[in-house]
């Protein structure tokens, strides 16, 4: 499901164009609007004409606390309505919306709408408010939407840090005031033993068990591993309930393996199954890269990492090693428990990954500025030919192209990928927020 947000929505118009038209159109737009997904309109009835009704409007929003704001241009308008709006709620995105014209009535320009559009651009762009996006047509760009709902979702979060980014993986650190002030996010920390020590009541950790048991071969891990996979799901499902994270990171080495017996990996795959975002090593951005696609409604994004690229047959090997979401397997090979790391110890889900079209996202920070890697890709069919949870996938584009990028921009080796084509959507979003895109 889509994250779900309030848009503010005002028709703006002036008595000297068509006024009837343009409120026929607001009270078919406003019918339109209520049908999308997950969306509650905060709306005026009437067309804004007058400041004082922008005022009044604008009150309506602030007091709502919407999410993004539409203006929508009924007709060409006096220059202050927008200003008014936007003053209210300065943090939220802006879509500004025209109207193609209607056919002309006796020689004269019946709506005006677009060049209501470009006042406001100007009247905004001019006063520094620049994190708005503008469409004209009969209805609201959708993708926009889509936008505002990864802001807010990000907005609305508190993401969990379970002990600290993994040992020497020093570009996965964040610094928590940081991520606050770019995204919204409240970081929270959680020591290693907190998960441990969290109830895990015998008839959940039975359930889990059979859940394990009907969806992988266990056969390679002794029943003490098993048992011990099966409290952690239990435990990590507690932790994430009773403290309201919207993700969660986790120092998933070297600790887990040493002191609770198993790494996490398979706890983390089943989870994610089920819509958990639980990210690898202690990676805070890359738990906030899952956010932003799992606000689309995207279904259980998860982290790779490049893995291999095979620049003469032109792909990319997607793997890490075994926390993939286990809904993601092919159909086709053996769902296996396997422990081939940290010394017998790893517990990690074997698997080859679905075909599909694939959206690749990692936010990133660099020198206190964030930047949005982006990329589309086309998963190509491979056997099982190793242990952990992986694919090959081709770019939309060379993948030494890709590969590139990523070097030259020092992009973080974990991104989230989710399928789908998300891309268009969170373009948008970046804008809004103002973060650098990279692709």
């Amino acid at each position: 499901m889509k994250h779900g947000i309030k848009l503010g929505v005002a028709c703006l118009g002036r008595t000297t164009f068509d006024v009837a038209a343009a409120r026929g159109i607001w009270a078919e737009t406003k019918k339109a609007l209520a049908r999308l997904e997950n969306v509650s309109v905060i709306a005026p009835d009437d067309l804004v004409i007058e400041p004082d009704e922008a005022r009044a409007a604008a009150d309506l929003f602030a007091k709502a606390r919407i999410d993004g704001l539409v203006i929508l241009s009924g007709t060409f308008h006096l220059g202050h309505l927008a200003l008014e709006l936007t003053k209210a709620v300065p943090k939220a995105p802006i879509l500004l919306w025209g109207l193609p014209e209607l056919p002309y009535d006796g020689g004269k320009i019946r709506l005006n709408s677009v060049c209501g559009v470009n006042l406001n651009a100007s009247n905004l762009y001019k006063s520094g408010i620049r994190n708005y996006h503008y469409t004209i047509g009969p209805a609201i760009d959708e993708d926009w939407v889509d936008a505002v709902r990864v802001i807010a979702a990000l907005g609305s979060a508190r993401v969990g840090i379970a002990g600290y980014r993994a040992h020497g993986f020093f570009n996965l650190s964040v610094a928590d005031p940081a991520v606050f002030h770019a995204t919204g996010a409240i970081i929270d920390h959680y020591e290693l033993d907190e998960i441990w020590n969290a109830p895990a009541p015998d008839a959940e950790v039975a359930k889990r068990t059979g859940q394990y048991r009907s969806i992988f071969d266990v056969s390679g891990i002794s029943a003490d591993q098993l048992s011990k996979v099966a409290n952690l799901a239990v435990k990590l499902d507690y932790i994430m309930s009773t403290k309201g994270l919207s993700a969660m990171a986790i120092r998933c080495w070297p600790e887990f393996a040493a002191r609770y017996g198993v790494s996490p990996c398979a706890a983390m795959s089943l989870l994610q199954s089920e819509g958990r975002l639980l990210a690898c090593e202690g990676d805070v951005e890359g738990a906030l890269s899952m956010l932003v696609h799992q606000a689309l409604g995207a279904e259980t994004p998860f982290l790779f990492d490049f893995s291999q690229v095979d620049l003469k047959e032109d792909f990319a090997l997607f793997w890490h090693c075994g926390v993939a979401p286990c809904n993601l397997w092919d159909g086709r090979c053996v769902r296996s428990l396997d422990t081939y790391f940290a010394g017998g110890k790893g517990v990690t889900a074997d698997f080859v990954l679905k075909d599909g079209d694939l959206s690749i996202a990692r936010l990133d920070s660099v020198d206190g500025k964030y930047r949005l890697f982006l990329q589309n890709a086309h998963v190509i069919p491979m056997d099982k030919l190793l242990k952990g949870t992986y694919m090959k996938a081709r770019f939309d584009r060379p993948v030494a192209e890709v590969l590139d990028l990523v070097v030259r921009n020092g992009i973080a080796h974990h991104a989230s990928v989710v399928y789908g084509d998300y891309l268009r959507p969170l373009r948008l979003a970046a804008r809004a927020a103002g973060w650098e895109v990279i692709e």
